[in-house]
């Protein structure tokens, strides 16, 4: 398995992940072509420092996803923490391995880029990404909110 930072020709392969479970069914849609959305938000994506999708690659193929988002602050002395968003293994995949040596490298890629904390959040109806998290050591400390603002 190879992992690299996601180029734009990646993008239906990441969607279709995405909207590959009951949740992201109802969030994301994966149409051919896919809605120019994406590559808008891909390419903002692309203008900032430290904000990125990074595929893994298994003959070629994208079988999964996240993104690794380097965050600088003030709190705990100035502490710089890596967030890690969209999780996603092919269904083939999962079960062998693949998810754990994928996080494993985003957290690597975070401590490369001065990060002392990885953080990230999963869905309450994910139980066992849940506990998967915590097999990989990530405690969960916080309560997380989220406020959907309306278009």
């Amino acid at each position: 398995m190879e992992f690299t930072r996601a180029a734009v020709e990646h993008l239906p392969a990441i969607v279709r992940l995405l909207a590959d479970d009951e949740l992201g069914a109802t969030r994301e849609r994966a149409e051919d072509p896919l809605p120019e959305a994406y590559v808008q938000a891909f390419t903002r994506m692309e203008q900032q420092t430290g904000n990125f999708i990074i595929v893994a690659l298994e003959d070629n193929q994208v079988i999964g996803c996240l993104q690794l988002i380097i965050i600088p602050g003030i709190a705990r002395l100035g502490m710089t923490r890596g967030q890690i968003e969209g999780v996603r293994i092919d269904r083939n995949y999962r079960g062998k391995g693949f998810g754990e040596s994928f996080i494993r490298y985003a957290i690597h890629e975070a401590e490369a880029m001065g990060c002392d904390m990885v953080q990230l959040t999963t869905d309450k109806e994910r139980k066992g990404a849940l506990r998967f998290y915590e097999r990989l050591g990530f405690v969960a400390s916080h309560e997380g909110l989220k406020l959907l603002l309306s278009k």
